[in-house]
């Protein structure tokens, strides 16, 4: 189990980005949450396998809209009691 925090950029406002996340998320048993900074960027925390956080980066992804440039990632304590992820 690891927790990952994503400060993302790119096209990433506007675009379902928020929405897919948490379709990926939930559909792969991935906790955490997704929130729109107000500098344009998307911050999320994603916490399951790696190998399952991957899947749903890879699904966010595939959306034709979504355009990600940059993604700056740091590994964090996993949340003991969290459930569900959600959109803030």
């Amino acid at each position: 189990m690891v927790r990952k925090h994503f400060k993302i950029t790119g096209n990433v406002q506007g675009v379902g980005f928020r929405y897919r996340a948490k379709y990926a998320a939930n559909g792969l048993g991935i906790t955490g949450w997704v929130k729109n900074e107000w500098d344009g960027s998307v911050e999320m925390e994603a916490q399951g396998s790696q190998e399952l956080i991957n899947k749903m980066l890879v699904l966010i992804n595939q959306s034709p809209y979504i355009q990600i440039d940059n993604m700056i990632t740091k590994v964090i304590e996993p949340e003991e009691h969290e459930n569900g992820f959600h959109i803030r």
